[in-house]
């Protein structure tokens, strides 16, 4: 699912960064991260359905997921989450001990995150927040701690970019939950959502300059920060907030903004 790989890219961005001049990231270290990225984006997606069944229940795209159907029992899917969190457990026991507690620490931000669609217009932002753990994690995974020069710009480009791509996803859902009283950025901003995105957008690019500076990155990963650029524009251009189908293509093509990155990070590296 395109949520996955919009979960894992962050790890890769971080990994390659990591890499020694000269060489390829780390493909173990990169292996391991998409395991872990299948089975916390499916943990999130459980809570999320946990929290939200009676919210999906109203909403026509949604209605069908499992608890809002009544398929399955809350204690069913407390015994499913249980057993994802345990098998990403023993993934995070894989790494080094300031990874682990990194890692560890993210946990606040899966479990409240679905809550913050009730109280704040920013869920999205909540969601940038423990999206983007990853740009830290792989860092750390590699190199034993953060280089904070470099993974904080970094981070802070994931956050922009997911407020980017889910508020495109939100327009989806926006007369629904205007109906049942949920919030999100794309009821915050409206008819100025192009505004908005397009200063998202600025601020991930000038943050992804920052890290590249800082960890001495080249030519090839400068001209992948433009082609990331020129995607947005395009993405933010030919957006049409009112049709749901066109707001999940542009959502969905995030997926290949997020590997041409990964791309320029490992050719500036070599």
């Amino acid at each position: 699912p395109a949520g996955t790989w919009l979960l894992y890219l962050p790890c890769t961005w971080s990994i390659g960064l990591a890499a020694a001049p000269g060489c390829f990231p780390d493909w173990h270290m990169l292996s391991l991260f998409g395991v872990g990225a299948v089975l916390m984006r499916g943990a999130g997606c459980t809570i999320n359905d946990m929290w939200d069944r009676d919210y999906d229940r109203q909403v026509a795209r949604t209605a069908s997921r499992p608890l809002a159907a009544g398929d399955i029992s809350t204690f069913q899917s407390l015994v499913f989450l249980g057993g994802q969190l345990s098998l990403a457990l023993c993934v995070l026991l894989c790494l080094n001990y300031y990874s682990i507690i990194l890692g560890a620490a993210s946990l606040f931000l899966v479990i409240t995150y679905p809550l913050m669609k009730r109280i704040t217009y920013w869920p999205q932002l909540v969601l940038g927040f423990t999206f983007n753990w990853g740009a830290l994690l792989g860092w750390s995974a590699i190199k034993g701690s953060c280089e904070w020069s470099v993974c904080l710009p970094l981070y802070f480009a994931g956050v922009m970019w997911t407020l980017v791509y889910d508020t495109i996803y939100a327009h989806q859902d926006k007369r629904d939950d205007i109906m049942i009283g949920v919030k999100s950025t794309a009821l915050q901003f409206r008819e100025d959502t192009k505004q908005w995105l397009s200063g998202f957008s600025l601020a991930m690019l000038l943050s992804l300059c920052v890290a590249g500076m800082n960890c001495n990155q080249t030519l090839p990963y400068y001209s992948a920060v433009a082609a990331v650029g020129a995607h947005l524009a395009h993405q933010i251009y030919t957006l049409d907030i009112d049709k749901p189908e066109d707001c999940w293509k542009k959502f969905a093509s995030n997926r290949t903004v997020g590997i041409l990155l990964f791309i320029g990070i490992v050719l500036g590296n070599l």
